[in-house]
């Protein structure tokens, strides 16, 4: 497959800018491969599609305010400063992305409320990528929590508020570590997750963190020459354990995520199974993949072109994935983050 083969047209007010109220009232639109059927439901209609044997795995990762606004020392000029992941936790060593980033070098120094925290630019690593150390170093995570901004992806177009501290969050979220939300996560509610639990569903927890990467556009025709960016995931044994329970008692893995999926494929056993794990993963999944575990999948639409569709489409099928989206646009379904869902079966 080519990457132009993910390519189609959206209108920019379908781009879903706040989420719905209550989270599992959004639409869902269920994708049956046995006959390429398409359904329309509401999110909150999923309860019906589990049974007692099952499970669902979930992303646990939990969104930190990444973006922090600074001014540099001498010039006062205001600088953006995007967290991406901290690369040593003692030393208070970050990988960010500042903007503008013409007026930051090496050796300059970046202040944050009221010059009480600052960073120092150490290294270079792209265009707009620099390595910063802070001068703060003990919960560093709860001065990021009281003075950074929720990261909403750029094509929501808006300023972050208060509020978004909340919605773009799952509410199973548990271990901080993402700049972006695993958005096919946020449609659950509390009130869903215990009716799944009552039918006799296992909840199973693991970790990915998600970077940026999930943003960053494929640039080659080519999608076997694409690198994906590599992100951090943890499989606990027990999560092991209820997935290849399921399996084995001939239940259905249910998979809420493109993040989740890539995470439970990056470990699976010659059996089939899954086995516990922590590290880095850059799996990159297009047509025609094999999913050795996943039996449904719970996404939203993604972007044109974007990594996120071409796992969506090696799961179901491109064609058939075209045909919902052409039918969502058509009768105008809410797009992306804080968008409409899909189930695919």
């Amino acid at each position: 497959m080519k990457l132009s083969d993910f390519k189609y047209p959206l209108p920019r007010n379908l781009i879903a800018k706040y989420p719905a109220k209550p989270r599992d009232a959004s639409k869902l639109m269920v994708l049956n491969r046995s006959d390429e059927s398409l359904e329309e439901k509401r999110f909150a209609d999923l309860v019906s599609y589990f049974s007692k044997g099952d499970c669902l795995v979930i992303n646990q990762t939990k969104v930190f305010p990444a973006r922090l606004f600074g001014r540099k020392e001498k010039t006062n000029a205001k600088i953006e400063v995007f967290l991406l992941r901290e690369l040593n936790h003692d030393e208070a060593i970050w990988d960010v992305i500042v903007d503008p980033a013409r007026k930051v070098r090496i050796g300059n120094k970046i202040y944050f409320d009221d010059g009480k925290i600052w960073c120092e630019v150490i290294d270079n690593t792209t265009s707009r990528g620099r390595t910063v150390r802070f001068n703060y170093k003990n919960d560093l995570f709860k001065i990021i929590e009281r003075i950074g901004v929720t990261p909403l992806p750029y094509y929501i177009n808006r300023d972050a508020t208060e509020e978004d501290k909340e919605t773009y969050q799952t509410v199973y979220a548990k271990i901080v570590g993402s700049v972006a939300a695993p958005t096919a996560g946020l449609h659950f509610t509390k009130r869903l997750l215990t009716q799944l639990e009552k039918k006799g569903v296992k909840i199973a927890p693991l970790i990915l963190h998600l970077g940026l990467g999930s943003f960053r556009p494929v640039e080659v025709e080519d999608l076997s020459k694409h690198k994906m960016d590599s992100e951090y995931y943890e499989i606990p044994q027990s999560t092991v354990d209820m997935v290849n329970k399921t399996i084995d008692g001939k239940g259905s893995v249910f998979v809420a995520g493109t993040s989740t999926v890539r995470a439970i494929e990056s470990s699976v056993t010659t059996t089939g199974h899954l086995k516990a794990n922590r590290g880095w993963t850059d799996k990159f999944i297009f047509p025609p993949y094999d999913f050795k575990v996943v039996d449904a999948l719970i996404t939203n639409f993604h972007m044109p072109e974007s990594t996120l569709l071409m796992l969506v489409s090696a799961f179901a099928g491109r064609d058939f994935v075209m045909k919902a989206y052409k039918k969502a646009i058509k009768e105008k379904w809410r797009f992306y983050s804080y968008g409409d869902a899909m189930f695919i079966q």
